[in-house]
């Protein structure tokens, strides 16, 4: 089993690294926060009292990080943690950045002598806990198999998608289809509503239906239909507005880049922006649903 450094133990990276401690690898991890190292410690994984410490020795060093200036922050630079691992090792990143970012600490990696793909997730934190996680890879084909036991421990699904930043660029287009879907179902589910209609047969109906989706099935964003959706615990945990309205930035300026229309994808990042105003953007994405119905 490999030696793993991990960074970034979130909603996300917590329950990724236990499942690749379930799996036998070794893990030395490091996180700002505290309390989310003691899990992984209580876990079976070592701390470590920084980033660099980490991966000192690993073979194998993973990140799921919020944005585009941490990654770049972490690796590059005078104490970027690229000076810190040792050559021929592999990186896989698993955070949603933009695609020049991945691109960009990916070549400096490669200068290095350092093999990286970019590795964003699609599941949410059910499938991070579960251990079904969807990757979406970027790089190297050889790269890739490098990394395919560590990606199985946390994963089911592995998707090689092109060369590195691919793996950004398809996760921004899934993620943008997932912000109208989900921005449309609860519009959907506060007009049954509104008419007198039970949320939970409607969304059943719907599951089964050809609206059928994630938002409906899995993460539905009416109070009380599933009780393990965030929207049945106020809408805590899960996929935080905050990071969709991100996710749909980056897709903006992904657009842009190559002059593509994407006219439901900017009318979605307005919702969530508008959502994140009304002071629910630590709040789990579904909550946009607040915006069409205030009960909700």
């Amino acid at each position: 089993m490999s030696r793993i450094a991990f960074v970034g133990l979130g909603n996300m990276g917590g329950p990724m690294a236990a499942n690749l401690l379930k799996a036998g690898h070794s893990l030395r991890v490091f996180d700002l926060s505290a309390a989310a190292v003691q899990a992984a410690v209580a876990a079976g994984a070592v701390a470590a009292d920084s980033a660099a410490a980490a991966v000192a020795d690993a073979e194998v060093v993973i990140s799921m990080l919020p944005a585009s200036r941490h990654v770049e922050g972490l690796y590059l630079g005078e104490n970027g943690l690229l000076r810190a691992i040792a050559p021929g090792a592999l990186v896989i990143d698993c955070s949603t950045i933009a695609p020049a970012s991945a691109q960009k600490v990916a070549q400096a990696a490669a200068a290095a002598g350092i093999d990286m793909i970019d590795a964003p997730v699609s599941g949410g934190t059910a499938g991070a806990a579960a251990g079904t996680l969807t990757f979406i890879v970027g790089g190297e084909a050889a790269a890739l198999e490098r990394a395919r036991p560590a990606l199985q421990a946390m994963g089911k699904n592995i998707f090689h998608v092109g060369a590195s930043g691919a793996g950004q660029v398809a996760k921004l287009c899934n993620n943008m289809a997932l912000g109208v879907i989900m921005a449309v179902t609860g519009e959907a589910l506060a007009l049954g509503v509104a008419h007198g209609l039970d949320a939970k047969v409607l969304s059943q109906m719907m599951a089964v239906s050809t609206s059928r989706s994630w938002a409906t099935e899995v993460c539905n964003p009416w109070p009380g239909v599933l009780d393990n959706a965030p929207a049945s615990r106020g809408y805590s945990g899960g996929f935080g507005n905050d990071l969709m309205l991100k996710d749909l930035g980056l897709a903006a300026e992904a657009a842009m880049g190559v002059g593509a229309s994407i006219p439901l994808g900017e009318l979605a990042r307005n919702l969530y922006a508008m959502n994140s105003r009304a002071g629910h953007g630590g709040l789990d994405f579904s909550s946009v649903i607040k915006l069409v119905a205030k009960d909700a």
